[in-house]
């Protein structure tokens, strides 16, 4: 059995300049540019995550546009799968599950975006599936939210949705834990 990185929803729509920029997005694409590099050195499998709006009316990750696009610093080798999903479960209406089983997976890596929503609900399936989980927080972004009214800074958003995870569903581990370097 062996360990997996999976990159989820690391597209053009979510750094600056799209159309659900995220705070903190390029920090998290740095990091898991850093992963990534790792992962490849070590000769481990990689899994991109690719969200498509399969809804009427999508604001961002429309099909067919630039901003549904991996960005270029985290563009997939042609020997590393994309997975495409069109909800916030990477596993659910995919083949993911089922490419993990058959390259004998049994331990995954997440990061990508958003905490609150992509990698958390990513993160809670592959457990109940049977993974055990290491989530990078500071691999990970997700944006300021609302709620009754009250305006919810990212780093709150984020902290509560990483500290909800840990430790009955995920590690979490710095990049630089994983990567042996600073």
């Amino acid at each position: 059995m062996s360990n997996a990185l999976i990159i989820v929803d690391m597209q053009n729509d979510y750094f600056p300049g799209g159309n659900m920029a995220l705070s903190g997005m390029n920090e998290a694409a740095e990091n898991a540019g850093r992963l990534l590099d790792f992962y490849r050195a070590e000769n481990r499998m990689v899994y991109h995550i690719q969200h498509i709006s399969a809804y009427e009316g999508a604001t961002f990750f429309v099909a067919n546009t630039p901003g549904m696009e991996i960005n270029q610093q985290l563009a997939p080798l042609n020997s590393e799968k994309v997975i495409t999903k069109n909800y916030p479960n990477s596993f659910r209406e995919t083949d993911l599950l089922q490419e993990l089983r058959s390259n004998d997976i049994d331990r995954l890596t997440i990061c990508g975006a958003m905490s609150h929503m992509c990698i958390d609900a990513t993160t809670r399936a592959a457990f109940d599936f049977g993974f055990k989980c290491t989530v990078v927080p500071d691999a990970c972004a997700t944006r300021d939210l609302q709620f009754e009214g009250e305006d919810i800074p990212a780093r709150f958003v984020h902290g509560a949705f990483m500290s909800a995870l840990y430790p009955v569903y995920a590690m979490l581990k710095r990049t630089s834990e994983i990567t042996g370097k600073e």
